[in-house]
Parts: C-alpha cells; sequence; structure tokens
C-alpha cells in the first residue's frame, strides 16, 4: 500500500537529538506534515536527558523527552542517526534487533565500526552516505559522468575543500569521497595533499587535494578538470547546515518500511 493512501504519518526516531544536527532534525520532522517525530535519543550522561526535545531544539513543547534508550512498544518506521561514531553503535545494535530501517548520517567511523555497520544491512534497510546533501549527491554522479567521458584525454584534476576553523579532520569526508571517484573512474592512483617547495612538474596521474579553514564555513567543493588550454569547474556550496538535515529527512521518508538491504542517496534522488 503506498503511503499516499494511507493517513498515519512516518513516524521517525531521532539519535543524537541533542545535538546541533539532531535539534535542526526535530524541527524539520516536528514541521512536516507527512512526520511524526516517535523517539529522541541521546546518550545517559547528556545533561538535557529527561527534557522536552521540543524545548531543547528552541521549538516549545513537543510531549517528546530526550531519552537514552527506545521504550520497547516504539514501533518507529524509520531511524535517523546524527551522532558521533559510538551513537551509531548503540543505535545500530537496537535498529538491527528490531529491523528498524536506519539513516546514518553520522561519519567518522573506524574501519572495524564500518564492517559492523554494512553487516547490519543483512537484517535492516540501512542507507549510509558520505554526505546526506540533496545536491552534493547531484554533484557525485555528475563528477563521475565528467571523470568518464575526459578519461585519457589530458586533465588534470585537483579538488578544493573551504570548511569552518572548528573542523576537526581535513580533507573532508566529502572530497575524499570526490577523489575516489575520480580514481575509479579515471584511474589516478595518487593523491597529492597540498604542495610545498621543488616539486618538479605536476604528475598527469596525480590528485591534488587541498583543504581550507575559515570562519564558519558550512562547506564547499570545487572539482576542477583542467588541460591546456581550458579549465572546468564543478563547484557545490552549502549556505547553511540544513541542506543534510533535509537530505536526511528525505531519505528518512524514502527508507520508512523498506525491506532489509543496503541503500544510498542515488536511490532517493531515483539516480
Amino acid at each position: 500500500v503506498s503511503r499516499d493512501i494511507m493517513t498515519e504519518s512516518i513516524n521517525v526516531g531521532v539519535n543524537g537529538a541533542g545535538g546541533r544536527m539532531g535539534q535542526r532534525l526535530v524541527t524539520l520532522i516536528h514541521e512536516d506534515p507527512d512526520l511524526t517525530l516517535g523517539a529522541a535519543l541521546e546518550f545517559a550522561e547528556h545533561p538535557k536527558i529527561g527534557q522536552d526535545a521540543g524545548e531543547v531544539a528552541g521549538l516549545g513543547k513537543i510531549d517528546v523527552p530526550l531519552q537514552s534508550e527506545l521504550p520497547l512498544d516504539n514501533r518507529l518506521n524509520v531511524m535517523i542517526d546524527f551522532s558521533m561514531p559510538e551513537g551509531t553503535m548503540s543505535v545500530l545494535k537496537v535498529c538491527t534487533e528490531r529491523r528498524i530501517p536506519l539513516v546514518l548520517a553520522t561519519t567518522g567511523h573506524t574501519d572495524e565500526q564500518l564492517a559492523l555497520i554494512e553487516e547490519s544491512a543483512h537484517e535492516t534497510a540501512l542507507l549510509f552516505a558520505p554526505n546526506m546533501s540533496l545536491s552534493v549527491n547531484v554533484l557525485f554522479e555528475l563528477v563521475r559522468q565528467t571523470g568518464e567521458m575526459l578519461k585519457n584525454r589530458d586533465f588534470d584534476v585537483e579538488i578544493i575543500e573551504r570548511h569552518h576553523r572548528f573542523k576537526k579532520d581535513s580533507p573532508s569526508g566529502t572530497a575524499l569521497h570526490f577523489a575516489k571517484i575520480v580514481q575509479e573512474v579515471m584511474g589516478h592512483p595518487s593523491i597529492q595533499h597540498g604542495r610545498e617547495g621543488i616539486v618538479g612538474e605536476r604528475p598527469r596521474t596525480e590528485i591534488g587535494m587541498h583543504a581550507v579553514r575559515v570562519g564558519d564555513n558550512v562547506g564547499e567543493h570545487t572539482i576542477i578538470f583542467s588541460t591546456l588550454g581550458e579549465t572546468l569547474e564543478l563547484v557545490h556550496r552549502g549556505h547553511s547546515r540544513d541542506s543534510y538535515a533535509r537530505g536526511a529527512v528525505q531519505a528518512a521518508k524514502y527508507l520508512a518500511d523498506k525491506p532489509a538491504g543496503r541503500y544510498s542517496m542515488n536511490d532517493v534522488l531515483g539516480l
């Protein structure tokens, strides 16, 4: 039965609901007529555990408390995880055991954690992406197509990413994903992180990677394809973190009640 015919809304849980992104998700879900916030989860030591999730998000009272555990009788259609790697692992166990579809928007997992995450797709629906923004995911596809068309035509590729001064990792996971796509389709084996000194001529099969950290920039990525005589640049600029939160909400709508398996933002976009 399609949800167009059904009257009930999609019951969504948010893991990491007390964080900056979690609070935006609480707000966006509350504002969406197709969705109901069914659970707002945080780690047990969070200072606001027990408080109303709406009040924490600045919405006012919505009668959904911040909890450290999902009650057994709470029947969610989908869970969004926007927390920390440790938070992912605790909610992953719950979603796997109870077959709750999981949109995983958290990054920074270890290889061991990633293996467990991938394994969970045998038990429940899992959508895991390096970036939740809809237009960034369109850009992943455009970079793939561009790389395929310009392969073996003497094009240099450089990636420049800009983020706020507080970002702890560099380059961004999104920039690394762009590089991975270029490596897959163009065969450029090496990534050069910045340049300094007399490094000699640029090798043809190198991908240059540059991380800029300034002010409050929420995220910009530029992928440069350049050869003698011309340059093509593909650019994405994030204006606010809402692009990631809204993408996660779209993913949750798509994933709700889907059967077990591994899904991606390409599925959400119909690519």
